[in-house]
């Protein structure tokens, strides 16, 4: 089984963000805002050729947050099918590492689903503020990473 991790475009995201994350809902709401932003780094998985796994960092701030070179991890999806098998991790782990090499930064963070915050804690991502609820997709809790 051949994987393998690139740079992909923020329209290449799509075909995995749109049935993991936006399923039901019109393609269009599948763009973020800082997606096409020159120091965004849209990243995905290729399993056999087919992409499998999606992530996206974005040079953004939080205001509770004290990293003065901060990124924001967006748009985290794996294929239904794929789950289970490590590729979230490996892209995230890829992420990390590519900022670290090409950017200043001192931290990640992100606004994690319920069903995710188990997913990003062992990755090394711990909680911070309040929990709030975005609609149409629920209950989020922020998280953050600093990046030694």
């Amino acid at each position: 089984m051949t994987l393998k991790i690139k740079i992909i475009s923020d329209l290449e995201t799509y075909a995995v963000r749109h049935p993991v994350l936006r399923q039901g809902r019109p393609i269009s709401d599948c763009a973020m805002e800082g997606d096409k932003a020159t120091s965004t780094y849209h990243f995905g998985l290729f399993r056999e050729g087919i992409l499998s796994g999606v992530v996206s960092f974005m040079q953004h701030a939080h205001s509770d947050l004290s990293y003065t070179h901060p990124y924001q991890l967006r748009g985290m999806a794996v294929l239904k099918n794929r789950q289970g098998k490590g590729y979230g991790r490996m892209l995230i782990e890829f992420g990390e590492r590519h900022l670290v090499q090409h950017e200043q930064i001192d931290g990640i963070w992100c606004n994690a689903r319920e069903i995710a915050k188990h997913f990003y804690e062992n990755q090394g991502y711990a909680v911070f503020g309040d929990t709030f609820i975005i609609p149409k997709i629920g209950l989020h809790y922020q998280m953050c990473k600093p990046i030694l």
